[in-house]
């Protein structure tokens, strides 16, 4: 939601529009009614946006009886350009929806376009007062130093991977398929085919033996950064004994009525804040989180290679050998200790 904001203060800002304040799609993401208020400090954000962009809460009341036009970019490849392809929609119903091309280089922005962008994303936007306090009470009942690790592999994730894994438990196997809906798993060499090219997420317990291989003390404590869906967890936890949740450390009733949105801010915050961040997906949040660390200057950030662990381990290495092979996969990121979404991020840090 972060970075489909971002793109939307971006895109504002290429066709000199006024940007209103979203309303989420509930079904979108945690199926629940939380808003952009709910996480997001508005008068803040409205405050910092000035000479950037013009941001309104509501819509005038002789515009707000209006359906918006929606305007579908989603799927255009190449340089897209908003201003040619969508400000004529925006000039004639004066009211548009978007969704932004998600092929778009934001680093092809013009400059006026891209600071927009990068003071949404970097300056402006900014938890509510209550969830800061929230998200640093859980930072400091988290045992120190930690790593945050955000681990991917819940039943929908997985039925949307189209994956297959061997050696799942019953109730593990019966969650997936409770998920999949009309994505069938790939099978035979298809599958093969699919993971060796990165595709299918981690298991935790694949995820303690890349730790492993990386030589990551099995005493080292670790934040949890994810849902209370993650299935076969204990693969991680049988090795690694000092894995801490939010619902472990946050009980109250406060914590156990928030949203899934403002759960997911919290694991944002911690993230963002922890001594190191370790990712084994390459998704919207690990991408957001790398480079708010870069910005702040935490470099200890590491993608886990999907890929480097598919084609070892279709090789028939494995043991000591995998091990041996998967340190020198992650050798150069781990020593650095970066991420490989860093050269992604277009904004000037130093400015």
């Amino acid at each position: 939601m972060r970075r489909d904001f971002c793109d939307g203060v971006g895109i504002a800002r290429l066709l000199n529009a006024t940007l209103v304040l979203p309303k989420f799609e509930a079904a979108a993401y945690w199926n629940e009614s939380s808003g952009f208020a709910d996480v997001f400090d508005v008068d803040y954000f409205i405050q910092q946006m000035d000479g950037y962009i013009k941001v309104v809460k509501e819509l005038p009341p002789e515009v707000a009886l209006k359906e918006a036009f929606h305007v579908d970019c989603s799927k255009r490849k190449g340089q897209f350009d908003y201003i040619e392809s969508v400000l004529p929609s925006l000039l004639k119903y004066q009211y548009i929806s978007i969704t932004p091309a998600m092929s778009q280089r934001r680093d092809r922005y013009p400059l006026n376009a891209k600071a927009a962008l990068c003071q949404a994303c970097y300056g402006a936007l900014r938890l509510t007062r209550t969830l800061e306090q929230k998200a640093a009470e859980l930072l400091e009942a988290i045992p120190k130093p930690f790593l945050s690790l955000h681990l991917r592999f819940e039943p929908d994730m997985v039925a949307y991977s189209q994956c297959e894994y061997p050696g799942l438990s019953p109730a593990s196997k019966e969650a997936i398929e409770a998920a999949r809906g009309d994505r069938k798993p790939w099978t035979g060499e298809l599958a093969r085919t699919w993971r060796k090219r990165g595709k299918c997420p981690l298991t935790p317990n694949e995820t303690a033996f890349i730790f492993q291989a990386l030589s990551i003390p099995t005493n080292t404590n670790i934040y949890l950064a994810a849902g209370d869906g993650l299935m076969e967890i204990e693969g991680l936890k049988s090795i690694y004994t000092n894995v801490v949740t939010k619902s472990a450390l946050l009980s109250g009733e406060d914590f156990l009525n928030m949203h899934g949105n403002t759960k997911a801010a919290l694991d944002y915050y911690v993230s963002i804040n922890s001594d190191f961040y370790v990712a084994t997906f390459f998704g919207n949040m690990d991408k957001m989180v790398a480079a708010m660390r870069a910005y702040k200057g935490l470099h200890n950030t590491l993608f886990l290679s999907r890929r480097a662990y598919a084609e070892l381990s279709s090789k028939g290495l494995d043991g000591k050998e995998l091990m041996q092979a998967l340190w020198l996969a992650h050798k150069e990121d781990f020593a650095m200790g970066r991420g490989s979404a860093l050269p992604d991020c277009f904004c000037d840090f130093k400015s």
